[in-house]
């Protein structure tokens, strides 16, 4: 647990929460500070700070549990689609450092907004991302 982590307060109950969904691994609870009515929290239990620290086996459960909860939003909401994100590390957006999820209901013309502002790669540099990736994997 970490001692100042906000999540890990609410796994222990010391902080409230507006939990729907609770299993051995993961919470799933509503942000107190939403972008849109009924975005959920998905959290693992145990304190992991970034993705990259996360175990397979518990990003496996949280993974299982995205299609039950994010079908639970769409039906509660009646929204017409959702993002699922996850901000891992500062420069991405992660304001609070224990790995989580954001399921967050969407409708048309919400003024949310998202920025995909696609790119190229240069000649050859595609090949040398796929070498450079998969000796790392390997």
């Amino acid at each position: 647990m970490g001692a100042d982590c906000i999540f890990c307060k609410i796994v222990a109950g010391v902080i409230p929460a507006a939990k729907v969904f609770e299993d051995k691994q993961t919470i799933a609870f509503l942000d107190i500070g939403p972008l849109a009515e009924g975005h959920l929290l998905l959290i693992p239990r145990a304190h992991y700070a970034q993705i990259t620290d996360l175990p397979a086996e518990l990003s496996a459960a949280m993974a299982a549990v995205l299609p039950r909860l994010a079908s639970a939003v769409l039906a509660v909401t009646g929204a017409a689609g959702l993002n699922i994100l996850q901000n891992n590390g500062r420069a991405a957006g992660q304001v609070v450092d224990h790995v989580h999820v954001h399921l967050i209901p969407r409708r048309e013309g919400d003024g949310l907004g998202f920025r995909w502002n696609a790119g190229s790669y240069a000649v050859g540099r595609a090949d040398e991302l796929t070498r450079r990736l998969r000796a790392v994997l390997s």
